[in-house]
C-alpha cells in the first residue's frame, strides 16, 4: 500500500488555503482546519471588504473631483451644493457582507473539489512528536468536541486580529475596529480615525470620500510613515485639500463614549471629539494558546513565528504562513509562504521567499504602489541606486482624465541599469506596478523598459518616459567618467 503524506493546516486564510491547494495537488491527503470560513479575515474582514468599501469611494471621489473639469453637470438647476451624489452606508455594506461571503464559498469549493477536507474548529499542537516524526493536531469544534488529527507536517496560518488600546475599547457601535465597519447602516457623520498606517489611511480616505467629515489622527510626522516619504507626501496633501483634518504627532491615550458622541483623549491633554472613532492602531498575531512554545516553535518578543525564507519554524515538521509570520502582512505573501511551504515539505521545486520582489498598494486615493528596493533603503546606502521621478501632471492622458495628483519614480543600478524598485502615485497604481515588479523580478534594464511600446496615450507611457531618463542619465554619466 502506497503512503499518502498528511498535512494539516491551522487557518484557512490565503496562506492556509493556498498551501491547500499545492499540497492536494500533489497528492498529500490535506485537512484545512478553520474557525471562521476560508478565506480568513483577508476574505471576511479584512482585504476583500475593506476593497469593496473603497471601490465605491472610488467612484465618489472620480465624479466629485473632475466632473466639473469633465464638463459633466448634474442638475444644473439645483443648488451647487445639493448636485453631488450621496452614498446609502447600509446598502454599500451589505454588498460588502455578500461579496466577501461569495469569495469564501467560492475558495472553499475549490479546495473541497482539490481533494482536501475542510474541519470547522479551533486547532491546537500537542507538544511532543510522535515515533514516526509526526505530529498531532487536536480540533475543537464550537459544540466542545474535539477530534485528533495526525499530521506529517502542520502548517501555522491563524493570522492575526486588531490590537486594542486598553482605554480605547470597541463597543461596535461607536468605538469600532476594522472588522465592525460592516455593521454600520449610516454613515458617520463626524470620523475619528487612529491610526496612519495603511489600515487607518485607506478608512480614513474612503470614508471621507463617502462624505464623512474625517479627522485623522497620527502619533507620527506624517500619514504612511513606513512608505515612500514622497507618495505619503503627495496623500496627505489631497486629504487635506479635500477637507480632511489631519493630526500629526498627536498620539490618542483614551477613546469613550458620551452619550450620542465620542472623545478621545490625546497624551498631550486635548480632546476632540466625534460622532464614531475607528482604532487602526496595528494588529496582534493569532498564536497564544494553540500550543506553539510548547511544541518548540520560536516566537518573536511582538508573539509572532519566527519562520525562515522557505516557511520552517523552529520545530521539525511545523511551518508557518501569513500575518502571524509578521514577514509582511500580504494576502500575497501569506499566499507565497504558504504554497513555499508545501513545495518544499513535499519535495517539489520551490525558490525561498524574495521580498525584494513583492509589489505591494496601498488603497487609497491616489493609490501607492511599491516594489523592490525603497528611498529609505537608497538613502541608507543598503543599495547604490539611480533615481528619476516624474510627476503624472506631463502625462497625456492623466490631463485627459483630469488627474493631478502622483508620480512614477524608478530606481536602477547605476552601472548596469537593472531595474531595482519602483513607486507608482496614480490612479489603479496596483495595476500599474506590475511592469516595474516584472522589470525587478528578472532584472531587467531601464533600456529594455524604455525600448517596450507603449499605448499611447496611456499612463503607462510615464513608466517609459522613467526609464528612458534613468537610461540617458546613466549614459550621460558613463560618458562623463569616460
Amino acid at each position: 500500500m502506497e503512503y499518502v503524506t498528511r498535512i494539516v493546516i491551522i487557518g484557512g486564510g490565503p496562506g492556509g488555503y493556498e498551501a491547500a491547494l499545492v499540497a492536494a495537488q500533489l497528492g498529500a491527503e490535506v485537512t484545512v482546519v478553520d474557525c471562521d470560513g476560508l478565506g480568513g479575515a483577508s476574505v471576511l474582514t479584512d482585504c476583500v471588504p475593506s476593497k469593496t468599501l473603497i471601490a465605491t469611494a472610488e467612484v465618489m471621489t472620480t465624479f466629485d473631483s473632475s466632473h466639473e473639469e469633465l464638463g459633466i453637470s448634474v442638475g444644473e438647476e439645483a443648488p451647487a451644493e445639493s448636485r453631488l451624489i450621496g452614498v446609502e452606508l447600509g446598502k454599500v455594506n451589505r454588498r460588502v457582507k455578500r461579496l466577501a461571503l461569495a469569495q469564501s464559498h467560492d475558495i472553499t469549493a475549490s479546495v473541497t473539489r482539490a481533494g482536501a477536507r475542510v474541519l470547522r474548529g479551533r486547532g491546537r499542537l500537542e507538544p511532543n512528536q510522535n515515533p514516526d516524526g509526526s505530529r498531532n493536531v487536536v480540533v475543537r469544534a464550537a459544540d466542545g468536541t474535539e477530534e485528533t488529527l495526525t499530521a506529517d507536517a502542520v502548517l501555522v496560518a491563524t493570522g492575526a486580529h486588531p490590537r486594542e488600546i486598553p482605554d480605547a475599547q470597541p463597543d461596535g457601535e461607536r468605538i469600532l475596529n476594522w472588522m465592525q465597519v460592516y455593521d454600520l447602516d449610516e454613515l458617520p457623520e463626524e470620523l475619528i480615525v487612529v491610526g496612519s498606517g495603511v489600515t487607518g489611511a485607506e478608512f480614513a480616505g474612503a470614508y471621507q470620500a463617502l462624505g464623512s467629515k474625517v479627522t485623522l489622527v497620527s502619533s507620527r510626522d506624517r500619514v504612511l510613515p513606513g512608505e515612500d516619504p514622497d507618495a505619503a507626501a503627495v496623500l496627505e496633501d489631497v486629504f487635506r485639500r479635500r477637507g480632511m483634518n489631519v493630526m500629526a504627532r498627536s498620539r490618542a491615550q483614551s477613546a469613550k463614549r458620551v452619550g450620542d458622541r465620542v472623545e478621545v483623549t490625546l497624551a498631550d491633554g486635548r480632546v476632540i471629539t466625534g460622532t464614531h472613532c475607528l482604532m487602526a492602531v496595528g494588529s496582534i498575531p493569532n498564536t497564544a494558546g494553540i500550543g506553539l512554545e510548547e511544541s518548540g516553535v520560536r516566537l518573536k518578543e511582538s508573539g509572532h513565528i519566527w519562520t525562515d525564507r522557505v516557511s520552517r519554524t523552529s520545530a521539525p515538521g511545523v511551518y508557518a504562513a501569513g500575518d502571524c509570520t509578521g514577514v509582511l502582512p500580504l494576502a500575497s505573501v501569506a499566499a507565497m509562504q504558504g504554497r513555499i511551504a508545501m513545495y518544499h515539505f513535499l519535495g517539489d521545486a520551490v525558490a525561498p521567499l524574495n521580498l525584494k520582489a513583492v509589489s505591494a498598494n496601498v488603497f487609497t486615493d491616489p493609490e501607492i504602489a511599491t516594489v523592490g528596493y525603497t528611498q529609505a533603503d537608497v538613502d541608507a546606502g543598503r543599495i547604490d541606486a539611480r533615481m528619476v521621478k516624474l510627476p503624472l501632471l506631463r502625462n497625456p492622458r492623466a490631463k485627459m482624465q483630469g488627474i493631478r495628483d502622483g508620480f512614477v519614480k524608478m530606481f536602477c543600478r547605476p552601472g548596469t541599469g537593472i531595474v531595482v524598485g519602483g513607486v507608482v502615485v496614480a490612479p489603479r497604481a496596483s495595476e500599474l506596478i506590475h511592469p516595474i515588479s516584472i522589470a525587478v523580478d528578472n532584472n531587467l534594464t531601464v533600456e529594455q523598459i524604455a525600448n517596450a511600446f507603449t499605448v499611447y496615450p496611456s499612463l503607462s507611457g510615464s513608466l517609459a518616459e522613467v526609464a528612458r531618463q534613468l537610461h540617458t542619465r546613466g549614459m550621460q554619466q558613463a560618458q562623463r567618467e569616460a
